[in-house]
Order: C-alpha cells, then sequence, then structure tokens
C-alpha cells in the first residue's frame, strides 16, 4: 500500500540526498515537468545513483519518465537499470501507449528480475473517457487523474469542482480493474494550505482512494494520516471481527448492523494496519 508518493526532481541532488527522509511511501523521481529540457539528459543519467540513494530506507522508487517519442525509451531504460519499482506514464492516452512501454520495459529488463510496474497518469478529457480501457493496458498497478495539465487540456481552471468528475472517473476505472487508485480531488499544486490539503485527503480515502502524491515533504505526514486507520477505526474493527466469530448472519455493533460486506470492510481496515506498520 502507498499512501504518499512524493514527487522529487531527478535532477536536484539537494532534494534526492534527503527524499529516504521524508516518511514518503513511496518518491517519484521526476524527469518529465520538473526537469528543465538542458537538464533532461543529466537527470536520466542521474538516476543510476538517485534511485539506490532514494531507496536506503525502504522507500519504493518510481520515476515519471517523459511520454515522448524522442525521450520515452531512453527514460524507461534508465529507470529499469537504476532498479526503479515502476514508472509513472504521464498523459498516457491509451492502452497503446502501455503496449509501447511495456514492451521498452520487456527489452531493459531481459531476465531474471521483477517486471517493471507501471502508473498511469490521465491528464487530457479524452484519456477521462477511455479511462476503463486503459485501466486493462499491460503491467498497471495504479492510476491517477492529472490536476493541472487536465484543467489546460479543458481551458477551465484547476479548482476542485472542475476536477472532482474527471477524477472520479478515473478512480472508478481503476477500480473497476482491481488496480491501486491515488489522487486528491483538488489539484496537489497549492500546498501551502494544510488544512485543505488534509480534508482532501481525508474525503478521497472516504471515496476509496489509496493514496495521493504530493509535491513538497511537509504534505507527507497528512496523507500518512489521513489513508491510515484510525484508533478508533481499528477497535471497531476488531470489535466487528471478534463478533463475527461467534454470530451467525446478521448483527449489530455499536447500534449499527453488520452483515457480510462490513465484516469484510473490517477485515480489510486490520489488513491496511498491518501494512501500514513500520518495520521493526
Amino acid at each position: 500500500m502507498m499512501r504518499s508518493l512524493l514527487y522529487v526532481p531527478a535532477s536536484s541532488e539537494r532534494f534526492i540526498a534527503k527524499a529516504h527522509e521524508r516518511g514518503a511511501d513511496a518518491v517519484i523521481l521526476d524527469l518529465e515537468d520538473a526537469v528543465a529540457p538542458a537538464d533532461k539528459g543529466a537527470a536520466r543519467a542521474a538516476l543510476a545513483e538517485a534511485v539506490p540513494s532514494v531507496r536506503r530506507s525502504g522507500v519504493r522508487v518510481f520515476v515519471r519518465v517523459n511520454n515522448h517519442a524522442d525521450l520515452l525509451a531512453e527514460d524507461a531504460t534508465a529507470a529499469v537499470r537504476a532498479g526503479a519499482d515502476g514508472v509513472v506514464l504521464p498523459k498516457t492516452e491509451s492502452p497503446n501507449d502501455l503496449a509501447d512501454l511495456a514492451m521498452i520495459l520487456e527489452r531493459a529488463e531481459g531476465t531474471g528480475r521483477p517486471a517493471t510496474r507501471v502508473i498511469a497518469l490521465i491528464e487530457s478529457p479524452g484519456a477521462v473517457l477511455d479511462a476503463r480501457v486503459i485501466a486493462r493496458g499491460p503491467r498497471l498497478m495504479g492510476m491517477m487523474g492529472g490536476g493541472e495539465d487536465l484543467a489546460l487540456a479543458m481551458d477551465a481552471q484547476p479548482s476542485p469542482e472542475v476536477l472532482r468528475l474527471p477524477k472520479l472517473l478515473v478512480h472508478y476505472a481503476a477500480k473497476a480493474e482491481g488496480l491501486l487508485s491515488f489522487g486528491l480531488l483538488r489539484s496537489v499544486a497549492d500546498y501551502a494550505d494544510h488544512e485543505a490539503i488534509r480534508a482532501a485527503a481525508v474525503e478521497a480515502r472516504t471515496f476509496g482512494f489509496d493514496g495521493a502524491t504530493c509535491v513538497h515533504p511537509a504534505i507527507v505526514p497528512l496523507l500518512n494520516a489521513a489513508f491510515s486507520p484510525s484508533p478508533a477505526e481499528l477497535d471497531w474493527a476488531r470489535r466487528v471481527v471478534e463478533a463475527a466469530r461467534t454470530e451467525q448472519g446478521a448483527f449489530a455493533v455499536d447500534g449499527r448492523m453488520v452483515d457480510a460486506p462490513v465484516i469484510q470492510r473490517a477485515r480489510r481496515l486490520l489488513e491496511q494496519a498491518r501494512d501500514y506498520s513500520p518495520p521493526p
């Protein structure tokens, strides 16, 4: 499970040096928007040292590549050879984009190493409407809807009202295909408003999102807290599971009916708590 995915410019040695200390479940080394065109080659070459540096604390490492014919193959190959756990593919428009990336990854991996997984970033109106088809593409582990680029493509403002529906459509597509779903129902660019981010993260979890990306390390603990089961939830879940050992059919806990879906939800909460517990 990944509650927090922190974007770090792959061209910044200073940010990379501290990335493993930020407490994020995953770090996305960004070769795309965070890197100036003139610096992309150097940032790509630096992945060989950046990926193992970030992984020191056990954090998962992804690389956001450039979805451009002149850059994609080199970016993805460098990510694999550096040992990245996965690739974030921006501006994913169709399953063909994922199929092309899968072939590049397969060539780079050779034999004897785990398959590199992919998170698709949906950033256009057409891709939002095709999200269910895209979600069936190869190597996908998760999806997320874009904010700023999606609003730009619609000639709209990236307000929560504008982004809410398209982000939910991508979320539904991911869940329909058994994928992880990441995001807040707003843009992540305005990271200074911590209360708004906290509220948006709590809201996203109620909708079933698994985690969210962020562009500033100060947001990491907010996401980790919001996407983790609370003590009260865990107490409820333990009592539900305990009662289910002896009760038959539907029964009540705290004055509310409990039946098979509720029991399963309680079990999932306890499983999530084990997933989120730090190693000894």
